[in-house]
């Protein structure tokens, strides 16, 4: 009976106060929450009860009107972290945002310090760009650090090893490069090395890989479209973005548009939080107008890798960006559009558009963030993309 009526409490607690009565009904002595379940209820109700409003969480106390907001929200705040872990509560603050509207509970800095930094806090952020007041700025940089640090340690080793994968591995160099390692070939000339006693190869030597024919040979350019619902795609981006920036063999340009075009790569390139402050989400799109001003900047197609980031919606010159996508392909510029750089699946996008560009010989998909270092390197490497698009589709 026990194992029942906690059942029965679980129930009660996913379908609020208006459930009692029934639920009530299939016990003997009715539903009695404990103290923890009775804060773990109220803390669900201020969100997802149909008779609650924002202004019941904004208020001090259940029953007075208006108030100081802080106390109230970080409060509720405190008893979701306490009593819920950390992905149910990135859902039940998005929840609280959207569903609520309250983006006001951004707006004070001893409220921000009790909210869970997230992927859609960030995005959150970077749509309420100029209305942060100043005294929540610098809080809120850092909860964006918070998030943008954690995505760059699981992105950027495998990042950086793809591209030095992509070095050429048929010149050696005598110059000590720890990332340039020919791994393989330093074994198989030290193998005369190996030592019985202590079980361990010795080498005798190193040998590298030649870099400095690959010093900026690759240019890369990351067009990115920052609509309001390509919000975790930008995110990834901007990060991938500055990791690629980051990185001598490389030429990056990092580019973001709506109608408008803001060119990240000089202010922002080797810091992603400022990137992402310098986007704002949303407007309309004119994915023409942007792929026009990123052609300036590709002056060896061979040695080009464009990278559109964008769902497809185009609100500019369709036809234009299809001639211009092609000009770009024929030349030698190897395209790659991803529709979603994202672990929540393949957006909702453009099929037709899709169709055309993939007819023309560029691959459309959406990509998880773990399978980009493999995407990357394929495309450096010289491998024919649409294969490996179909590839990387298999493998999500």
């Amino acid at each position: 009976m026990m194992a029942d009526m906690d059942k029965i409490k679980r129930w009660r607690l996913i379908l609020g106060e208006s459930s009692k009565e029934i639920l009530d009904s299939f016990t003997e002595t009715g539903i009695k929450l404990n103290n923890d379940e009775l804060v773990m209820d109220e803390a669900l109700a201020a969100i997802y009860d149909k008779s609650s409003s924002s202004e019941d969480l904004l208020s001090t106390s259940r029953s007075a009107g208006k108030g100081a907001s802080a106390p109230k929200i970080a409060k509720w705040l405190a008893d979701i972290r306490t009593y819920f872990t950390e992905d149910v509560v990135s859902v039940i603050q998005t929840d609280a945002i959207e569903k609520k509207g309250l983006k006001q509970l951004l707006f004070e800095p001893e409220v921000l310090k009790n909210v869970q930094p997230d992927l859609d806090l960030v995005a959150t952020f970077m749509s309420l760009k100029g209305k942060i007041p100043e005294k929540t700025k610098e809080t809120a940089r850092q909860l964006v650090k918070m998030v943008v640090e954690d995505i760059n340690r699981r992105l950027e080793n495998d990042l950086r090893k793809a591209i030095s994968g992509a070095l050429n591995k048929r010149n050696h160099s005598p110059i000590p490069s720890a990332v340039s390692i020919d791994w393989k070939y330093t074994i198989n000339r030290n193998l005369k090395n190996y030592n019985r006693e202590h079980n361990k190869l010795v080498p005798e030597r190193f040998f590298f890989f030649d870099r400095a024919k690959q010093m900026n040979k690759w240019n890369i350019i990351l067009d990115m479209d920052q609509s309001g619902s390509m919000a975790e795609s930008i995110i990834y981006g901007s990060i991938t973005g500055s990791i690629l920036a980051s990185i001598a063999s490389l030429n990056t340009r990092i580019v973001a548009f709506d109608t408008a075009i803001v060119d990240l790569t000089e202010e922002y390139g080797n810091d992603p939080v400022d990137m992402l402050f310098g986007i704002q989400l949303g407007g309309g799109t004119d994915i023409n107008k942007s792929v026009a001003y990123c052609q300036q900047f590709i002056t060896d197609p061979a040695n080009t890798l464009f990278i559109l980031l964008s769902d497809l919606y185009e609100g500019g010159n369709q036809a234009s960006l299809i001639k211009r996508m092609e000009e770009m392909h024929e030349s030698g510029v190897k395209i790659i559009c991803l529709l979603a750089l994202s672990d929540r699946g393949v957006p909702s996008y453009d099929e037709e558009l899709a169709r055309k560009l993939s007819k023309i010989g560029i691959p459309c998909f959406a990509c998880t963030p773990t399978l980009l270092p493999e995407l990357l390197e394929g495309a450096l490497k010289g491998y024919d993309l649409n294969a490996l698009a179909e590839r990387l589709k298999k493998n999500k």
